[in-house]
């Protein structure tokens, strides 16, 4: 077995089965294909892979990947949840490469933006994504591009004999991830983290949601590049040496045929709308759920009714938890603690969570009291990739402040009552105003837009946009909706679109964007 084990002194006292702790995420790799390797590790798009045939498939395309990149250079992954996404993001690390986990709904415009900023030296995509992963590399000088299909086949990887990588082991102090978050101050960042910060976030997850150390059987939701998914698809089941089902689109009905189907026990539901759209399947009633033991929620306040629906339907406890890309998790519900509604929990034992003043943030609040959520934890990033001043912004005292607005009761319960910022919240993903205004202003057509936010039971919030025309322009919503949706993913684009004369401006003549939010909201 690759790497060697040590022990990390955490005070996390969950309800999970113990094993070892490790010293890189390539050695709780190699620890899963080394002692159960005939057991199925993943499932997807009706194939199937042992955790040896992965091992294997992980070497052959590592070889590849450290013939084209050095350690500690980039490797970009452009591909939807897959096999091949998981066999992609262990072969960077096993290479040596950091990868970066590219969101494969963005549109050119956006990944490009990305892109600039991390410089990869190597391109992996799917078939999908093939022709605009040729045409970014082109346009920005990307050395390399390797494609999942005609050119990269998973059988054919995991068929390939073995062969030496002369690269030394990966160790607790290198790079691990490259994840991109908005934080709490605009437009997308890259934000790095360790292979020994991620591996205590794996053990955080683990007190939330307990699991057993073998024969769990996992199904994750969320994308594998938003923080959410990359936890609970990539490295939580490799961390419980578990069979991982991967679902090839979300449809209500195709999740509750195979939660039933593989008798999944970890579901990685996410936000709201997850839970809410299977509660509506055709198929639910009747469906076998007995193997259903542990059901995550985070992304986006979970409604009480929501939370007994789900029990009533099917025996489990919906445990929330709470956490952002630049620390995660941050706290949660568990059966130690219990669920208290409306709470996003406690925070996890080695984390510590404060809420302070809003005007200078270093005021501690007392219990009740509403404040900025700060945070600290030994899993919290170091900084923004290759952006001091965004990190200084965030990074305050030793605390991230993320930005949230909450209070604590006096039991230590956490709860999230709103943002400090404009973040639009949509189905547990950011949507950032300014991003989606900047594309609209675009359209020859447009003098003016604003976006904002407003409540949605099914998404968590909606974007509305309020668009000016250019003097004399006659600008069609249903136009600029096709235009936006060409340029951003799905859920960046606004639900509805109202075209206005003016929209409210302060007095120093800025979009006053609480009385636009007061507008949508009454419009509604």
């Amino acid at each position: 077995m690759a790497g060697s084990v040590t022990e990390f002194a955490l005070p996390l006292h969950g309800v999970s089965e113990p094993r070892p702790a490790f010293s890189s995420l390539c050695a709780m790799f190699a620890h899963a294909v080394a002692t159960v390797p005939e057991v199925v590790a993943l499932r997807g798009a009706g194939a199937s892979l042992t955790y040896r045939e992965e091992g294997r498939a992980v070497d052959a395309l590592a070889r590849r990947l450290a013939a084209l990149a050095a350690p500690g250079e980039v490797v970009a992954l452009l591909l939807p949840n897959s096999i091949a996404f998981r066999i992609s993001y262990f072969a960077a690390l096993k290479a040596l490469a950091v990868p970066a986990l590219l969101n494969p709904l963005y549109r050119a415009l956006e990944l490009e933006r990305l892109l600039r900023e991390v410089n990869p030296r190597v391109l992996l995509c799917g078939e999908t994504t093939q022709a605009l992963a040729h045409e970014l590399a082109a346009k920005l000088g990307i050395p390399a591009v390797l494609g999942f299909g005609a050119e990269l086949s998973v059988t054919a990887l995991a068929a390939e004999p073995a062969a030496p990588l002369n690269r030394r082991e990966a160790g607790a102090e290198d790079l691990g991830v490259l994840l991109f978050s908005g934080g709490t101050t605009g437009l997308p960042k890259a934000v790095p983290q360790t292979h020994g910060r991620l591996l205590i976030a794996v053990r955080c997850v683990d007190y939330s949601w307990p699991t057993r150390a073998q024969g769990e059987v996992w199904l994750p939701i969320a994308p594998f590049t938003h923080v959410y998914g990359f936890l609970q698809g990539l490295l939580s089941p490799v961390y419980s040496r578990a069979e991982v089902i991967i679902p090839e689109r979300f449809k209500p009905e195709l999740i509750v045929e195979l939660l039933a189907r593989h008798r999944v026990t970890v579901f990685g539901g996410g936000p709201p709308a997850v839970y809410a759209a299977l509660l509506n399947a055709a198929n639910l009633a009747g469906a076998d759920f007995s193997a259903l033991r542990v059901c995550p929620a985070g992304g986006a306040p979970m409604p009480v009714e929501l939370l007994q629906r789900w029990q009533n339907a099917t025996g489990c406890v919906i445990h929330e938890g709470y956490g952002m890309t630049e620390m995660a998790p941050i706290s949660g519900t568990t059966d130690l603690s219990g669920v208290r509604p409306g709470s996003v929990g406690k925070p996890i034992p080695c984390n510590e969570v404060q809420i302070v003043d809003l005007e200078t943030g270093t005021r501690v609040l007392k219990a009740g009291e509403t404040g900025e959520v700060r945070v600290r934890g030994p899993h919290m990033m170091r900084g923004y990739y290759n952006r001091p001043e965004e990190t200084a912004k965030v990074l305050r005292d030793g605390f991230i402040y993320t930005g949230d607005i909450g209070r604590m009761d006096a039991d230590g319960f956490l709860y999230i009552t709103d943002r400090k910022k404009d973040v639009i919240l949509v189905k547990g993903f950011n949507v950032f105003p300014r991003e989606v205004e900047e594309v609209i202003h675009t359209h020859p057509k447009v003098a003016a837009a604003g976006v904002v936010g407003v409540p949605d039971a099914r998404t968590g919030e909606r974007v509305i946009a309020y668009v000016v025309p250019r003097p004399e322009e006659a600008l069609d919503a249903d136009e600029l909706a096709v235009y936006i949706a060409e340029r951003l993913a799905a859920y960046k684009c606004p639900a509805v679109i109202r075209i206005v004369t003016a929209l409210p401006m302060t007095g120093a003549q800025k979009l006053d964007r609480m009385a636009l939010r007061a507008q949508a909201l009454g419009d509604e």
